[in-house]
């Protein structure tokens, strides 16, 4: 298997928005970024995610672009971004920044000519006299209408995130342009934003009856996506030393393999969805009670299945809290390291959303009015359309919200912990007395303390980041458990993932060496609730090399 720096890097996600306020206006900023490097450093990160902070007016965070080449004024400036990239460089820590080409702002200058049929960018978005069936992911109509042109304009998203037309030459071409703009700065890489909804079918029919996403078969799927993936990576990427991971929706192992298999030279790996259905019906709407098998089916598909490399990660911006969702907060140390060592003991590259190394929770919202989120109240008032009941949408909301993942990032146990001076673009969770960075580091039995042990421990060995992936005992449905083997070295994962002691087998690797563990003692052959271990065996001539 070719080695790759993006393969043996942990990626540390940062949320500007959330992050930490230099400048006491309640948002996150740039410079707050670049006071809070030296943990990033201590933590042992190797990349840094950015989310974006374009210029943007903000209706989805920022992933509704007015300007490709500004900063928003709320996260810095220009100059910012320049010492954060020197900054990170300068601590061995690369930078990857959202890359949002799917769609811009309403206010960008694109689409305000487009709208007024303005020379080349007449065709810039997508726009048909008759409005089309399809329905946004944000539950609304996809199609909306624009006065000043007199047509519909295709939003899979916001209204004010118009898509733009990959058919069109010119397009492409700006686009191209713009991400060499960001390389030439010293940026590393790209996290792709819903890359895989960039070719739409030409003529937009209308979709099949559906009650979400309708008109999703025109453009999922569509062939001419990896025209235009080769096009960018012939032309742009394959040029820098940089890498991609695109957010790709509804993909299963094959047509995601399609994109990731290096001989393609599409992108480098792709972030997919299978697992985060494990306590919802593949729409997070949809919810269903979690149970830990649905967990292992998806992700050991996809370790076996998947012809390239793998994502490993358990939150985002766009997801809930791992711990909320997954965990148990009776067991709350054991289920949340438990699920660290799952997850990224597997082979891909492992991804940390801000917080999560803490144990951050969902937030704690009680009325609809605290959640800022845009994805939040839409989907609030379809259901409610739909004639579900308010407190059966806002059981949905506490679990399944954007927000619970933006809430401020909880650094200690003073005002809004420790995030801003004033108040914040989004209450701070009312746990962050308790659960916050400084309590994590003074404390060496923390969640913090785990995640360092894990990070630390794929620096010292190639097996957790290059060995082969097999499942141990599949079918049972408390124990996960599976090998990691390159050469002579021989990783084995155990975990309880359960509330019960457990009864466990006289495996052949319980007289290995315990290289981590998420409690003090062990019993070979009884595992607590939510126990973690993993068992290295080196052979002699890996000890000598």
């Amino acid at each position: 298997m070719e080695k790759a720096w993006y393969k043996e890097s942990f990626v540390y996600q940062i949320y500007p928005k959330s992050f930490f306020d230099a400048n006491k206006d309640g948002i996150g900023d740039i410079k707050g970024i670049i006071q809070k490097i030296p943990y990033l450093v201590d933590l042992g990160v190797g990349i840094v995610w950015l989310s974006p902070v374009y210029k943007s007016p903000m209706e989805d965070n920022g992933y509704d672009i007015s300007d490709y080449r500004e900063i928003n004024e709320d996260f810095g400036t220009m100059a910012d971004m320049k010492n954060l990239i020197a900054k990170l460089h300068e601590n061995k820590i690369k930078l990857v920044m959202d890359l949002v080409i799917n769609h811009t702002s309403k206010d960008h200058p694109w689409f305000v000519r487009s709208e007024k049929r303005d020379g080349k960018y007449e065709d810039y978005y997508h726009w048909e006299p008759k409005k089309r069936n399809w329905t946004s992911f944000f539950g609304e109509d996809a199609w909306s209408y624009s006065l000043t042109r007199g047509e519909y304009y295709l939003h899979l998203f916001a209204k004010g995130q118009p898509d733009l037309n990959w058919e069109n030459e010119n397009v492409r071409n700006d686009i191209k342009e713009m991400i060499k703009f960001w390389l030439d700065l010293g940026v590393d890489g790209f996290r792709c934003d819903v890359i895989n909804l960039l070719a739409k079918d030409k003529d937009h029919p209308n979709g099949k009856f559906r009650l979400i996403l309708r008109g999703r078969e025109h453009y999922l799927e569509n062939p001419r996506l990896h025209e235009y993936l080769k096009e960018l990576h012939e032309d742009v990427f394959s040029k820098y030393d940089c890498f991609t991971v695109g957010e790709t929706v509804f993909v299963n192992p094959k047509t995601a393999s399609d994109l990731v298999k290096p001989e393609n030279k599409e992108l480098n790996m792709v972030f997919q969805f299978d697992h985060m259905a494990a306590d919802n019906h593949i729409i997070k709407w949809f919810i269903k009670k979690f149970k830990p098998i649905n967990l292992k089916k998806a992700l050991s598909k996809w370790q076996k299945e998947l012809e390239g490399w793998n994502t490993l990660y358990l939150e985002n911006h766009d997801q809930g809290r791992s711990i909320s969702r997954f965990g148990n907060m009776d067991y709350y140390y054991q289920s949340a390291t438990l699920l660290a060592t799952i997850i990224y003991f597997q082979q891909g590259t492992p991804f940390i959303y801000q917080g999560q190394e803490i144990g951050m929770t969902n937030a704690h919202y009680t009325e609809l009015s605290q959640y800022q989120d845009i994805e939040t109240h839409n989907i609030y008032k379809l259901g409610r359309k739909l004639l579900l009941s308010h407190k059966r949408m806002m059981k949905k909301i506490r679990l399944m919200s954007r927000d619970n993942a933006r809430t401020p990032m909880q650094w200690d146990d003073s005002f809004n912990g420790g995030f801003s001076k004033v108040k914040p673009w989004l209450e701070t969770n009312e746990n962050y007395k308790i659960i916050n960075v400084k309590n994590s580091q003074s404390n060496e039995k923390s969640i913090l303390a785990y995640y360092k042990k894990i990070i630390a421990l794929r620096k010292q060995f190639e097996v957790i980041v290059y060995g082969d992936y097999e499942d141990i005992d599949f079918k049972d449905k408390k124990i996960y458990a599976y090998k990691r083997s390159l050469g002579n070295e021989k990783l084995h994962v155990l975990c309880n993932f359960s509330n019960q002691n457990l009864k466990i087998k006289k495996y052949d690797f319980l007289n290995d060496e315990v290289i981590l563990k998420n409690y003090q003692d062990i019993t070979p052959l009884v595992m607590r609730p939510y126990e973690a271990r993993v068992y290295l065996k080196q052979s002699e001539t890996d000890h000598q090399s």
